[in-house]
């Protein structure tokens, strides 16, 4: 499903899709995939661009049902991911310290 409304909002703040995508740290073409509907971004993504655009995340992504669940998988997916690394970075630390 095109996000018409991260295009509109993007254009009122008069940005191009490549200095969004600089000021989110992204390329152009995630900026374009994700106006386009064929990329889900990260919910850090998602809060990035609601930033730099002053906007909410209801305004510009949480439109329907589908685009719910899918930020809801990201989180999920962010949060595993994060205590994964948290607990590598743990158990290194330990071997090192037994060393």
């Amino acid at each position: 499903m095109k996000n018409l409304r991260l295009k509109a909002a993007r254009a009122a703040k008069d940005l191009s899709q490549q200095e969004l995508a600089d000021a989110v740290n992204v390329s152009r073409q995630t900026i374009n995939a994700i106006e386009k509907g064929d990329y889900n971004p990260t919910i850090r993504l998602c809060r990035a661009i609601c930033r730099t655009l002053d906007k909410t995340l209801d305004e510009l992504f949480w439109e329907d049902e589908e685009v719910r669940k899918s930020i809801r998988k990201s989180v999920k997916t962010d949060r595993t991911i994060t205590g994964q690394l948290q607990k590598e970075k743990k158990n290194d630390t330990t071997i090192r310290v037994l060393h």
